[in-house]
């Protein structure tokens, strides 16, 4: 089921930040597309997609973190990039986090997203022992 998270700014609506679903033994954590945004919804990092990018990785450890889990656990990651001239960056920033097993991975340049200033987007999915009890 959706679940309700407070530790990134939430655009309101019909949006889920956070699906959790029980597998087996096994908990699957779907996050949406997560943006360069703080709490309170400003934009970090201006015209630096690797600024952004940190600050989007930032954002999907806080939301994990509400349920246990950390960026070791991500065994799927979609990144939207507005301009692919600047993959290197957001590679640089992906090796800086996932230094051994890195999940698997898309990179998908795209004309815009839903925001302007906006210049990154990362949606992942990550797997935990469910708990019991």
């Amino acid at each position: 089921p959706p679940l309700e998270v407070d530790v990134v700014s939430n655009p309101g609506g019909l949006y889920s930040q956070l699906v959790k679903v029980d597998v087996g033994d096994a908990t699957f954590l779907y996050l949406a597309g997560q943006v360069a945004e703080d709490k309170d919804g400003n934009v970090v990092g201006g015209d630096d997609m690797a600024a952004q990018a940190e600050q989007i990785y930032k954002n999907i450890a806080a939301i994990l973190a509400t349920e246990g889990a950390g960026l070791s656990d991500i065994v799927r990651a979609t990144t939207y990039i507005v301009d692919m001239t600047e993959r290197a960056a957001v590679s640089a920033i992906r090796k800086k986090l996932f230094p051994v097993n890195p999940p698997a991975t898309s990179l998908v340049e795209v004309n815009a997203l839903a925001g302007d200033e906006w210049l990154i987007e990362v949606e992942v999915t990550a797997v935990i022992p469910r708990k019991t009890g």
